[in-house]
């Protein structure tokens, strides 16, 4: 069964929170990270008005190949990162495990993260390699999806299950459609890029954590 686990750690000690590194006050959010050969694109957003100088620094890195601009509204901006991660322990620890990061969000001090592992196996694995490298983790919260401790939302966060419940509410799934992502992103304040990669992450978490750990536990 699969386990989620929710921790810490300081910017500094990850070459992913280096290289994102940013000026005080903004704060960084990672939407996915799709392979590419040997290599992880990172798509995050950027809430704060320090593009330029977040831009530069992220160039100059070694390690970094490009940063390409998606998508502005505002002041978030939505970037994507071609960069070579053989050096990260952290996310190299998590993709060799076959881990997953569901959540992850941070600033110049430290990022937040939440990672879902196949078994409990697999995340001790985790956390026994992270103390080896020195990784200064910070575990907040341990639990499987299907279990009470996971409360009554599945795993979803609580941006998710909110957009969620208002595109119901309102008639999004209704045939016809009765409300758009548009007027979704309005009433959140964030892009309308932002709501349509909020509710398929929100869909995707509830089929993980309820119709998938079904089946599973039907086949066995």
């Amino acid at each position: 069964m699969s386990v989620i686990v929710e921790l810490s750690l300081p910017s500094s000690t990850f070459q992913h929170g280096q290289i994102l590194a940013t000026e005080g006050g903004t704060t960084i959010t990672l939407d996915t990270m799709v392979p590419l050969g040997d290599r992880s694109v990172p798509f995050f957003r950027v809430h704060g008005s320090v593009r330029e100088s977040f831009e530069a620094s992220v160039r100059e890195h070694p390690t970094v190949s490009r940063i390409q601009t998606i998508n502005t509204h505002g002041d978030e901006t939505l970037y994507a990162l071609d960069w070579e991660h053989t050096d990260d322990a952290f996310l190299s620890l998590v993709e060799r495990l076959d881990g997953h990061v569901l959540e992850a969000t941070g600033d110049a001090s430290q990022w937040n993260f939440q990672l879902r592992f196949p078994t409990h196996d697999s995340l001790s694995m985790f956390q026994e390699h992270c103390h080896e490298a020195d990784l200064q983790l910070d575990i907040r919260r341990i639990y499987n999806p299907t279990t009470p401790e996971a409360g009554p939302w599945y795993g979803l966060t609580t941006p998710q299950r909110k957009t969620l419940g208002a595109a119901v509410e309102r008639g999004y799934y209704s045939l016809p459609r009765q409300a758009s992502t548009q007027e979704l992103a309005e009433t959140f304040d964030v892009s309308d890029q932002a709501i349509t990669e909020r509710l398929r992450r929100a869909i995707e978490m509830l089929v993980t954590n309820t119709l998938l750990l079904t089946a599973d536990d039907d086949d066995d």
